[in-house]
């Protein structure tokens, strides 16, 4: 049914409208009374075999929604209670900005995927941080912050510091985004010797402004080469990180099917043209970290299956986006569903036994 919903109505639709209006619909959901607690009682994850603890925290599931979709903290609850075991937010920055000129975002329907270059456009750390302070327990929340496109590179930490002291008291995690190709400089800062001070000041200013330690993660982009993968595996053990976030979006068009004037569009490549290089990433941080980081896998995430093989690759959580933009509005719920019954179905008792 939304197959044909989305050939018929949806695709005739810009991207980025769809997507307003979705939020719309989703914050709609929030305000009925008892509207978001029925929805989790019925397609949130509550099978036991797919509960992982992580980060001094319980996931309902290994599934969540990647960063980029619930810009600014309005829309989490109701899509936690559609079946994702957490949702990231953001990415929020110090300051508001309007994002890029449109369109900025594009299916490329033939790959199943999507471009964006929507470049962080977002009410600003404290109007996320005033809708955080007033969350109701139920949907595991992540922070992904990022650099305020203004802020020259010389006050990049200051701006991460600002996001991470105003959010971080109602984070479960926080993100260091420092791999979006769509802000001039940012993949700069995926240097070690810039992500260094980086992460080290975030990392103090996000515990001594929530009084705990709060879960500190950084997300790369799956541009970067093999031995800056491992560079900044190396650095995340060093600062004592809890986790790595592979994969961001990429800047590379190797292969697409669509329409060349659609694929040369620049900005971020997300979807099924990912699924190779995502997995690779994963792979050489799980060889490099062993079990002394959180690995969240994402990229190309379009089915039970594919959580599954990240699972066994050596994530310990898995997140998606696109997917959700072409499978509809149960996917979700479908895919740990289909995931539970492929556990069930193997000789491993536990995801945390698959994932050994």
């Amino acid at each position: 049914m939304y197959g044909l919903l989305f050939s018929q109505v949806i695709s005739r639709v810009s991207a980025e409208t769809a997507h307003h209006l979705t939020l719309r619909g989703l914050r709609a959901i929030q305000a009925v009374p008892g509207g978001t607690a029925l929805l989790r009682r019925t397609l949130a994850p509550r099978d036991p075999a797919l509960a992982v603890r992580a980060m001094g925290l319980e996931f309902p599931g290994p599934l969540g929604l990647a960063a980029g979709f619930d810009k600014d903290a309005v829309a989490y609850d109701a899509l936690g209670a559609f079946g994702f075991g957490h949702v990231e937010i953001g990415t929020v920055t110090g300051r508001p900005q309007p994002g890029n000129p449109r369109p900025r975002l594009f299916r490329l329907m033939r790959d199943r995927a999507v471009i964006n270059r929507m470049g962080f456009n977002n009410e600003g750390s404290e109007a996320a941080m005033r809708r955080l302070r007033a969350r109701r327990p139920g949907t595991i929340v992540g922070v992904n912050i990022g650099k305020t496109k203004a802020v020259a590179e010389s006050e990049a930490v200051a701006d991460y510091v600002t996001s991470a002291e105003r959010l971080a008291p109602y984070a479960d995690y926080l993100v260091v985004n420092v791999s979006s190709p769509n802000t001039p400089g940012l993949r700069d800062l995926q240097a070690v010797e810039h992500l260094r001070p980086l992460l080290a000041a975030v990392r103090e200013a996000a515990d001594r402004a929530a009084g705990r330690h709060v879960p500190l993660l950084v997300k790369i982009a799956p541009d970067l080469a093999d031995a800056d993968v491992d560079a900044v595996a190396d650095l995340a053990l060093d600062l004592g990180l809890d986790g790595i976030i592979a994969t961001n979006t990429t800047i590379a068009r190797e292969g697409l099917a669509s329409p060349a004037e659609l694929a040369g569009e620049t900005g971020g490549l997300s979807g099924a043209p990912l699924k190779r290089r995502s997995l690779e990433v994963l792979r050489r941080l799980k060889a490099r970290t062993g079990d002394r980081l959180v690995l969240i896998s994402v990229g190309g995430v379009e089915n039970a299956d594919d959580v599954w093989e990240r699972i066994r690759a050596g994530a310990t959580l898995v997140q998606a986006y696109t997917a959700m933009i072409y499978g509809g509005p149960f996917w979700a719920h479908r895919t740990q569903r289909d995931l539970a019954r492929r556990l069930r179905g193997s000789a491993f008792p536990t995801l945390d036994a698959a994932r050994r």
